[in-house]
């Protein structure tokens, strides 16, 4: 069974992410709190999933990388832009170079990024350029890793329809999880082993 190796999996959309693909794939899940990965680990039967505290304590040869960790914030301060890119591109830098040994070839490598980094909204500086850099690290790395026949893009979602997402705007202008989850799945298939290098918009 191929593994994948999730970021972010404890999280609302990780939840859904981890529930739709965990019967197809061996999920190996990073986590920072124990509580929520137990409560991950309750709400997801079967014996496809797995967590790890570090990627160095993976040691299955890895299909895939899902990077949906993130973060949010409005404005621009110093502090902001440094939350930012920590959450968002120096966390996904971190965990790909720490496996990237280990991705088989032929693998995949998807970020979950912003729509905000394509329309840039005032008031998100630091969001925005903290996805941007991702977006930016997303294309490089799909020409880097194209030798070996991994494929590396992400999903630019707006929104998305979490219990944080409903407090902003109506449920009806959010992105549904099961949508992340069916994009996510096709990239992931062989299917789609030609398409990398893209920023995939997702919209209501």
């Amino acid at each position: 069974m191929r593994a994948l190796l999730i970021t972010g999996g404890t999280g609302a959309l990780g939840h859904a992410v981890v529930a739709g693909l965990a019967p197809e794939y061996r999920c190996i899940v990073l986590y920072r709190s124990e509580e929520a990965w137990q409560e991950l680990r309750r709400s997801i039967p079967g014996d496809n999933l797995a967590g790890a505290t570090d990627p160095s304590q993976v040691k299955d040869p890895i299909y895939g990388v899902l990077h949906l960790a993130g973060g949010f914030t409005m404005g621009g301060s110093v502090q902001d832009f440094q939350r930012m890119l920590d959450a968002s591109l120096l966390s996904a830098v971190q965990v790909i170079q720490a496996v990237e040994k280990r991705l088989v070839d032929g693998g995949r490598v998807i970020a979950i990024s912003s729509e905000a980094a394509l329309t840039k909204p005032a008031g998100l500086a630091a969001y925005v350029s903290a996805k941007s850099a991702l977006n930016a690290y997303i294309e490089v790395l799909s020409k880097e890793l194209h030798p070996r026949k991994i494929t590396v893009n992400a999903i630019l979602p707006t929104s998305l329809d979490t219990p944080a997402g409903r407090k902003t705007m109506p449920r009806e202008l959010l992105v549904p999880l099961e949508r992340i989850v069916d994009t996510l799945a096709f990239l992931l298939s062989d299917g789609a082993a030609s398409i990398t290098g893209q920023l995939i918009a997702l919209s209501s």
